[in-house]
């Protein structure tokens, strides 16, 4: 069966590349709007689930099957969700408040087959915590990287790694956005053997 991401982001894609298996991309047209009273968990493994029936809907129309790979991640400092900071402004209060904390970064991912309608789903959880930042720091992070369109302000995979005094987790793929550890069971678990002979 073929093997699709349903995801448009650049480092997912990466991150699945590693694997060395052949697949796709398609972009998910979901709702990610939180329900009240949701925890962040639930959340995650909600939205993983949704992009990959979008993506399902979608091959159903041509006539196809195939395994999809849904995720979606959000961060928490102090209880509450980090978004994306869009300017600036918006960056240095976020990392200000971030300085000396720790992150907590919940994973959802799910593994859909089309054919069967069988759904795995997992969250997988990630901690980063912050070194205490200067504003001169934090400043100059941010004219640096412009990291305006990434929940927390920062980018792990680039120069946001100065920033950070620890990892905390099992994966650190997932701080990225795809937990390639429990990814690869989930393959498993549909009988794609990783690495793969072929």
């Amino acid at each position: 069966m073929k093997l699709i991401l349903g995801s448009t982001s650049p480092f997912r894609r990466q991150l699945l590349e590693r694997l060395q298996i052949e697949f796709s991309c398609a972009s998910p047209d979901v709702d990610e709007t939180p329900i009240a009273g949701e925890t962040i968990e639930n959340m995650v493994m909600r939205l993983s689930e949704s992009k990959a029936e979008a993506v399902a809907e979608q091959i159903k129309q041509l006539g196809e099957d195939a395994l999809i790979i849904g995720s979606d991640q959000s961060a928490v400092l102090n209880g509450q969700p980090l978004t994306k900071p869009g300017n600036f402004e918006n960056a240095v209060k976020q990392l200000t408040e971030a300085s000396g904390q720790r992150i907590v970064f919940q994973t959802g991912l799910c593994l859909l087959n089309s054919r069967t309608g069988r759904k795995q789903t997992i969250c997988e959880p990630y901690t980063v915590v912050f070194k205490k930042l200067s504003t001169q720091t934090i400043e100059r992070y941010l004219k640096k990287e412009q990291p305006y369109n990434c929940a927390g302000s920062f980018k792990s995979e680039g120069l946001g790694i100065a920033l950070f005094e620890k990892f905390e987790g099992e994966d650190p793929n997932s701080l990225i956005g795809l937990p390639l550890i429990k990814l690869v069971t989930l393959l498993e678990n549909e009988g794609i053997e990783i690495p793969s002979s072929e």
